[in-house]
């Protein structure tokens, strides 16, 4: 930081539970894909006022990149905490979390296209979070020869996104996910499905 620079000032706590009570409102607004959401509508469900949406986000795009960023670093935190008996266990399981998050970024992504287009560096900034944030996990399982060496993590995760593309409930997507996961194993590893 430049000496003639100063940090922003820290958000009061009552800004920053507005802040996560507009987030929370709006994540479950663009949950549905076929709801026309409006500012208002998310200033109604979030119960705060108009001038406090605006404050915090000046506009649907901001809001909708903020949703899109904070679903991010939940996914990368969660490379960093997931639980797995053995480092392919670790791998699955944030696997199956991206691909919820996938599901789930779906309609917000969409929403945040008709903002902006895919040359904005929000994608692929976030894409490269992704990235480093699981790249330790596949290394582990790779290293352990629970997962195939010739697949990388890019091909994984958009294998991922493909079937999170797919048009149906979980009980429908489901078996295709597991189907694809199980095929990470090499050869000599696959056994009875999981």
């Amino acid at each position: 930081m430049l000496a003639n620079q100063f940090p922003p000032p820290a958000r009061r706590a009552d800004a920053e539970r507005n802040r996560d009570k507009i987030l929370a409102a709006a994540r479950t607004a663009f949950a549905d894909p076929d709801a026309e959401v409006s500012m208002a509508e998310i200033s109604r469900r979030a119960g705060v006022g108009m001038a406090t949406l605006y404050r915090n986000f000046p506009g649907r795009q901001e809001l909708l990149e903020a949703l899109y960023t904070d679903e991010v670093d939940a996914v990368c935190e969660s490379a960093a905490t997931i639980d797995g008996e053995t480092p392919g266990a670790a791998l699955v399981a944030w696997l199956h979390r991206f691909s919820a998050f996938s599901t789930s970024k779906r309609h917000i992504a969409a929403e945040l296209l008709k903002q902006t287009d895919r040359s904005n560096p929000l994608f692929k900034n976030n894409r490269t979070r992704v990235l480093a944030a699981g790249r330790p996990l596949l290394a582990a399982a790779q290293h352990s020869g629970e997962v195939r060496d010739d697949l990388t993590l890019e091909q994984i995760l958009d294998m991922i996104v493909a079937i999170a593309a797919i048009h149906g409930n979980t009980g429908y997507t489901g078996p295709i996910l597991q189907a694809a996961l199980d095929g990470l194993r090499p050869a000599w590893n696959v056994g009875p499905p999981a």
